[in-house]
């Protein structure tokens, strides 16, 4: 993979419980809404689990993921493609982070910014999850 390590840590606080966040990380439809610039690759069940791999992208750049751990405050995402390395959710009452770390030719930190605003800003509207 060409392209240079980065690290972006990032943690928010937002109007969220945890089992609403869990929805909004874990479910396919919910992510399609608060990620509406990536692409679904066809075929992801409806729920994220251990094992499940499906791929995103935007524009001519694709990821694939592999779910490798799910549990009611964590998720993991093992990546390949544009991205090689993983993504960590992690959430609770009021707040939640996100560790990615790879080789990529793109600024992973500012994908990460973005996306954490996108969700905050879907969960102002979709309360009600």
């Amino acid at each position: 993979m060409f392209g240079k390590f980065q690290q972006s840590h990032l943690r928010i606080e937002l109007e969220a419980t945890e089992s609403v966040l869990f929805e909004a990380l874990t479910n396919r439809e919910l992510l399609k809404k608060w990620l509406p610039i990536q692409y679904f690759a066809s075929g992801i069940p409806t729920r994220l689990v251990p094992g499940v791999s499906f791929t995103t992208g935007v524009g001519l750049l694709s990821v694939f993921h592999q779910v490798d751990l799910v549990n009611e405050n964590c998720l993991r995402l093992l990546l390949a493609g544009a991205i090689d390395g993983y993504h960590e959710w992690y959430w609770g009452e009021g707040w939640v982070q996100s560790k990615l770390e790879g080789i990529s030719l793109f600024p992973l930190s500012l994908g990460v910014t973005l996306s954490l605003l996108s969700l905050r800003e879907f969960l102002k509207v979709e309360v009600t999850i």
